[in-house]
């Protein structure tokens, strides 16, 4: 194809993985890039990241501004009918000839849903995972049906998109997004890292990043009170929160963390680190806790152990680096332990990430070169043939 490529971006760690795709598009004589920023990259309270995009020399041709005040279910029930009006009047704009996603959040439903009334294909990153303790499950998937070219992580998740009646000639394995950032950044040594935070590491290190569990939200405050209990425990241990994403009742966990932090000297909090920074992070410290996708993605390629908690990111393929518990503080307590042990530590340098193994960035923009959008909005419903044999019995 040939034409305008619009890339929607709502958060610092879907912008994070981007970055790259962004990158090649822009140096494409095919394509004139276009992106449109949302969700949390507009918001102060998560530290409007959307600068960012800015200072790694973007254009910002369209913002969407959907994010509420507080996030209760209805407020983000809000947020999606506000994205919808805001990302259709957008697309009348630019008039872009295709729209390029990445991932599930509800302010990517509603980019896909304006862009399917509008009759603009779309292309679709990091689809068919599974995440059963999260309401991003669904809209991922439903992300799938209302798009039309689909870039996948691995063999598995293809096969699932495929499952869900798209057209095997139009699903791409192209690997994970993570892994370019890594190999494309210049990570900042500790004293330079501590310098840019403020902070001084301590003889153990762990970086803790713990969202909303949405399917489970009334708990997810007790869950996290579970976590703190547990690291409350730990001694001569730096610990560096990151805040949740703008997901339900994310507000009770941000003022834990305040109230955490403030009494202790060896704890940190950051609306948004940036890649850079985060990355540089995930390489000094000894681990990362929580249940963030990053702990999955990206944190087995600098083979660090990630301890996984609870059910937000249950169902993915996990590397032998990723130590599963459940939101109890016993449970975690004991996770910890496994992770520090001698013999989880020597096992770590042969880690593989199953995410890391393509250069996935490169991959999309190649492919969106040569693919045709030629009658792609018209799609088939695609059966396996065993389906069909049963039909005709």
């Amino acid at each position: 194809m040939k034409g305008k490529v619009c890339v929607v971006t709502g958060s610092r760690a879907e912008y994070g993985l981007l970055r790259w795709v962004i990158d090649g598009i822009a140096k494409d004589d095919a394509f004139q890039l276009q992106i449109i920023v949302t969700g949390m990259h507009l918001s102060s309270q998560f530290g409007l990241t959307y600068k960012e995009i800015e200072n790694d020399g973007f254009k910002i041709d369209h913002k969407v501004d959907n994010i509420t005040d507080s996030h209760k279910p209805r407020d983000i029930s809000k947020s999606i009918g506000v994205g919808i009006t805001g990302f259709a009047e957008a697309i009348e704009r630019l008039e872009p000839d295709l729209i390029l996603l990445l991932g599930d959040r509800y302010e990517i439903f509603a980019a896909a849903s304006a862009a399917l009334i509008s009759c603009v294909p779309v292309a679709h990153i990091h689809g068919g995972e599974v995440t059963e303790g999260a309401f991003d499950e669904s809209l991922r998937h439903a992300i799938t049906k209302m798009s039309h070219i689909h870039f996948v992580a691995t063999e598995e998740y293809k096969k699932r998109v495929i499952q869900l009646g798209e057209q095997p000639v139009n699903v791409f394995n192209v690997g994970g997004l993570a892994s370019d950032s890594i190999r494309n950044l210049k990570l900042l040594g500790r004293s330079e890292l501590e310098a840019q935070l403020g902070i001084k590491f301590d003889k153990k290190n762990l970086l803790i990043t713990f969202h909303p569990v949405t399917l489970q939200y009334q708990k997810s405050l007790f869950q996290f009170k579970e976590l703190l209990s547990s690291l409350k425990k730990l001694k001569n241990t730096g610990l560096i929160f990151t805040l949740p994403n703008a997901d339900t009742n994310c507000e009770e966990i941000i003022e834990e963390i305040n109230a955490f932090i403030r009494n202790r000297s060896n704890a940190y909090s950051f609306k948004s680190l940036g890649q850079l920074r985060y990355f540089s992070c995930v390489a000094q410290v000894d681990g990362v806790v929580g249940n963030s996708s990053s702990g999955i993605l990206e944190v087995p390629s600098f083979r660090k152990g990630t301890i996984n908690i609870g059910s937000r990111q249950k169902g993915r393929v996990l590397a032998s680096s990723v130590i599963n518990c459940e939101a109890k503080e016993r449970e975690i307590s004991s996770a910890i332990k496994i992770m520090y042990s001698k013999n989880f530590q020597e096992k770590l340098p042969s880690v593989t990430n199953p995410y890391g193994q393509k250069k996935a960035s490169e991959n999309i923009v190649n492919i969106l070169r040569k693919i045709s959008l030629v009658n792609i909005l018209e799609k088939k419903f695609y059966d396996f043939p065993d389906q069909l044999q049963r039909r005709n019995i």
